[in-house]
């Protein structure tokens, strides 16, 4: 499975499936697979941040550059695991750890105020004032029983998010 050349083996396929909580159908993986292959254009096994934004879709996306981070080098087996947090077959809770990870940009396992202010100002760009964008996050977090002192760490992401009825999915095309 290192070479993208070569074609992946039912043992290849059901030991991703089993990498990634089988949020990916047999099907669904051979087309994960070919894909890979096509980014993978130095035929490396691997996928670099270059390969990445050549998909045009990710280089506009405005947390492309935090994603990278997460992505930079990946084989097969870990793009599928990546990919796994938008199966619709994926848990809430491997949602909400994806998207700790993308807000925790140090890895240090705590999101601050500062960590979510950063994503909301790539996410907002300048649609709306830093103060508004402030106050919007202060107020979600005293909701949620917090304050902009507060280190939240997944559990804490978990509380916020788990009853948000979060939609991360993508469409993997089926030959």
């Amino acid at each position: 499975m290192g070479n993208t050349s070569s074609m992946l083996t039912q043992y290849d396929i059901e030991e991703v499936q089993e990498h990634c909580n089988h949020t990916f159908s047999q099907q669904e993986i051979v087309s994960l697979y070919q894909r890979f292959c096509q980014l993978d254009r130095n035929g490396g096994g691997f996928i670099s941040s270059d390969e990445f934004l050549s998909i045009p879709e990710f280089a506009v996306n405005p947390l492309s550059q935090r994603l990278l981070r997460m992505l930079n080098g990946l084989n097969f087996k870990e793009f599928v695991a990546f990919l796994s947090a938008f199966s619709p077959r994926a848990s809430l809770q491997h949602k909400i750890e994806f998207i700790f990870k993308v807000y925790d940009s140090d890895c240090n396992g705590k999101v601050t105020f500062s960590d979510i202010l950063d994503i909301l100002r790539d996410l907002t760009g300048q649609f709306i004032s830093e103060q508004q964008r402030e106050q919007v996050l202060t107020r979600v977090l005293e909701e949620s029983g917090y304050t902009k002192d507060s280190a939240l760490n997944i559990s804490d992401f978990m509380k916020i998010l788990g009853n948000s009825g979060i939609r991360m999915e993508v469409e993997v095309p089926v030959d």
